[in-house]
């Protein structure tokens, strides 16, 4: 098994991993009602899902 020769310094290990972050999610309008929302997920504002009510939505 390969066994590096020193320690890596904590530059170069961040250098590498420079691309190895979480992406962020674009939001959607919702067809309904236009609001943004997350792809597959239930609207927020509306509580529609794919043409269907999914969850009761309180006024506020």
């Amino acid at each position: 098994m390969a066994v590096p020769k020193r320690k890596l310094s904590k530059s170069r290990k961040r250098l590498r991993r420079g691309h190895d972050k979480a992406t962020v999610i674009p939001a959607q309008a919702c067809p309904r009602c236009s609001s943004p929302k997350l792809p597959h997920r239930v609207c927020p504002t509306c509580g529609y899902y794919r043409g269907k009510k999914m969850v009761e939505v309180e006024d506020a």
